[in-house]
């Protein structure tokens, strides 16, 4: 089981990525989207200050921080560029997050769902190709991944599916954090 896990992202063939470059694309693109989340729960709370959910939101953007950091820090230690896309970032995620909170506090909520969901797919992935080398990377991602998940049952407990459209919301959130992953991690 190591051998292959320690294989998954070594490069074995032509045209595959080596160890160094792939990691490095993870790493621009945990912090991009960390960025990208820090942004969706300031955009929440400035539509959503002083309303009952705005604790839950900060509590979650305040672990969305601590995730950045790690993030930021690896990017330093690594010497891995961060996205060139990081300014629309800054505007995409605040837009997202006051856009669905304009919709209501559920719509905020069905919003941290569909990132969160993606996120979690995203971790498993990062976490199935690390090579065992990357232990303590592996061990943030997967806290992380955890948190992340809290995050998705909190939107849930707190009304997330009984958002107007919550289908169709949930899929275009998906959607865009898929496209999102996609550009970071290339860009």
């Amino acid at each position: 089981m190591a051998e292959k896990n320690n294989a998954a992202v070594k490069a074995s063939l032509p045209g595959d990525r080596p160890a160094k470059e792939a990691i490095a694309r993870m790493i621009r693109v945990d912090h991009a989207g960390e960025y990208g989340a820090k942004r969706i729960y300031e955009g929440q709370l400035a539509v959503l200050k002083g309303k009952e959910c705005a604790p839950v939101i900060e509590h979650m953007k305040a672990q969305e921080q601590v995730h950045l950091d790690y993030f930021e820090n690896q990017l330093t230690a690594r010497r891995v560029r961060p996205t060139i896309l990081h300014p629309l970032w800054h505007v995409a995620g605040f837009a997202l997050g006051a856009g669905t909170a304009l919709l209501g506090e559920k719509a905020a909520m069905a919003c941290t769902v569909a990132v969160e969901e993606v996120i979690d797919e995203h971790y498993q992935e990062q976490l199935a190709q690390l090579p065992d080398e990357e232990a303590a990377l592996k061990t943030s991602i997967e806290r992380f991944r955890q948190e992340e998940l809290e995050h998705r049952d909190t939107g849930l407990e707190h009304a997330a599916e009984q958002a107007v459209a919550y289908p169709l919301l949930t899929a275009a959130i998906k959607a865009g954090s898929r496209a999102a992953i996609f550009l970071a991690q290339r860009f």
